[in-house]
């Protein structure tokens, strides 16, 4: 059982934990929890090693010896000593140290996800688990939005970052890639969504709440679009605005098909 706040494993956790230059320069991330744990499993997303405490529940103690079988390092840590170290409110008493291995983009797209300047991390998650759930191929990442594998990040994820090709890119980048799609950005000056044909393969922009879509946002964007409000609310956080555009898309092809 490792028991010394001084052991590498507790130190790299801490710093993956805490800081995205140790993200970027160890090329890990952590994921925190039964259920992502297992998600990361299931997906035979590559894993460092697996930490938990003696007071892991029955469900995680199966989980534990299913990691074993798959020759996974699992170690065994003081119930306080992880607990010092996990970014919950509620420790489930394991977590995994994980590669940061991005998925491949498909080579053929119709439907992608930039998320410009969403810097919430609760937002940026559930936009993640909400874009998986919609069948979204890929989501691309500018500079100005938050890292997607900070541990809030992954935990409102609920394991998208294990079946979604998730991107970090520059402008350039994400135009080259995003040249055969119609780009539709999402802004209250926009005509309604519910009149825009989003059949056609398509990258949608969601801009966050606080500044709005960037300059190079709305560069690249063909149509922007909105979502109306009859009641008197002035906007819709990011999280809750992608989800109706993004299955505002899943509707109409499904009318369609």
């Amino acid at each position: 059982m490792l028991t010394s706040t001084q052991n590498p494993k507790l130190k790299l956790v801490r710093s993956l934990i805490g800081r995205l230059k140790e993200r970027h320069e160890a090329q890990a991330f952590v994921a925190e929890g039964v259920r992502l744990v297992e998600e990361a499993l299931a997906a035979e997303w590559p894993m460092r090693f697996v930490l938990y405490a003696p007071g892991l529940r029955e469900g995680g103690r199966e989980l534990i010896k299913k990691l074993e079988a798959k020759n996974i390092e699992v170690e065994q840590v003081s119930d306080t000593l992880l607990n010092s170290i996990s970014e919950t409110e509620n420790p489930q008493g394991i977590l995994a140290v994980l590669n940061h291995s991005r998925l491949p983009i498909p080579r053929s797209l119709n439907f992608v996800l930039i998320a410009d300047q969403i810097r919430d991390p609760g937002n940026l998650g559930t936009l993640l688990r909400t874009a998986a759930a919609a069948g979204v191929q890929a989501v691309y990442l500018p500079p100005e939005t938050t890292d997607a594998f900070a541990p809030k990040v992954v935990r409102a994820g609920m394991g998208a970052h294990f079946r979604l090709p998730i991107h970090s890119m520059s402008w350039e980048e994400i135009r080259t890639a995003a040249k055969l799609l119609k780009v539709y950005l999402a802004d209250m000056q926009g005509g309604p969504c519910w009149e825009k044909d989003f059949r056609l393969p398509l990258a949608l922009i969601v801009g966050g709440e606080a500044e709005g879509a960037t300059e190079e946002a709305r560069k690249l964007a063909d149509m922007a679009v909105s979502i109306p409000m009859p009641g008197k609310a002035e906007s819709l956080n990011a999280g809750v605005a992608g989800a109706i555009l993004l299955f505002e898309v899943v509707r109409q092809r499904k009318l369609h098909e």
